[in-house]
């Protein structure tokens, strides 16, 4: 199995059509995508998986019985995130505990702590996992963050561990921009990952950003321009001080920009990247293969 995931440091800049096309001319076998951006999904625009099947994704959040609490507090003081607060005014007779579900990251201390077992887990749909086949072969699925929940990384957490445990032949992750818990949730433990930017000052700027990241996290990396053309930033000699290959450049063209915002995937509208794509792949593989040997 090889893991590519497909990385930005910011957003826009064509993670999803790079992530897209490599998977409609990954080699034939036994092919998934993921599509981790669990907040703003949107590969199935352009793959169209078909017979979705749906599984919710869960926290388990604090449940509290009042007959039990004490309102000694310990669970309050004892929580990181602030998601559980107690109020003890013993000279207005006022006592209340309050949970925030949002604020919640299900670590299950304040049921541990509490000396008069008031306090039990119970489980609180943060999202959804989608999962289908693809006209053209191969299986899709994503993430998708229910509304008004906060933590994106749960979901991509499950995410990986339903579908990554089966022995696929390539798994592409279309991970979401910048440089937050859910990239690096996504990214970790891929054999290689593509940083998609722009010749622009805010491409390089945010570029610097995920390279710094993948080279902490030791992962093997290379850059593929998009919208190549359309600023003045010199990214050959960026490639070069921080030594990673260039891969592939994406040229500004409107006709492109066109059949994208159409929900097209680039080897659709113009086959002739086809052959680009299927070179990227051998790229890669040579490069994660000299990673291994090394």
């Amino acid at each position: 199995m090889i893991k590519i995931a497909v990385a930005s440091g910011k957003g826009g800049t064509g993670k999803t059509t790079i992530a897209t096309s490599l998977m409609q001319t990954a080699p034939k076998g036994n092919n998934l995508l993921l599509d981790c951006d669990v907040e703003a999904p949107n590969a199935h625009i352009a793959l169209k998986p078909e017979s979705l099947s749906t599984k919710p994704v869960h926290k388990l959040i604090p449940h509290v019985d009042r007959d039990l609490c004490t309102y000694c507090g310990k669970c309050a003081q004892e929580c990181r995130f602030n998601a559980i607060s107690v109020f003890n005014h013993k000279a207005l007779a006022q006592q209340n505990i309050l949970v925030f579900p949002n604020l919640c990251h299900g670590c299950g201390v304040c049921s541990a702590v509490c000396p008069e077992k008031a306090i039990t887990e119970i489980k609180h749909q943060i999202g959804t996992i989608y999962h289908g086949k693809l006209p053209g072969g191969g299986n899709f699925a994503n993430g998708e963050l229910k509304i008004g929940s906060a933590l994106a990384t749960p979901i991509i957490e499950n995410l990986k561990k339903k579908f990554l445990s089966e022995p696929w032949d390539t798994v592409i992750l279309d991970s979401p921009p910048g440089a937050s818990c859910a990239v690096v949730e996504t990214i970790k433990n891929t054999d290689f990952v593509i940083l998609v930017t722009e010749p622009t000052p805010f491409g390089l700027h945010d570029l610097l950003i995920a390279i710094q990241l993948v080279k902490n996290m030791g992962i093997k990396a290379g850059i593929v321009i998009n919208r190549d053309g359309i600023g003045n930033v010199d990214l050959e000699k960026i490639s070069k001080e921080q030594t990673l290959p260039i891969l592939m450049r994406i040229p500004m063209k409107k006709e492109i920009a066109q059949h994208l915002a159409n929900g097209e995937s680039l080897v659709d509208a113009f086959p002739e990247y086809t052959e680009k794509f299927n070179q990227l792949h051998s790229k890669i593989s040579q490069l994660v293969t000299i990673g291994e040997s090394s």
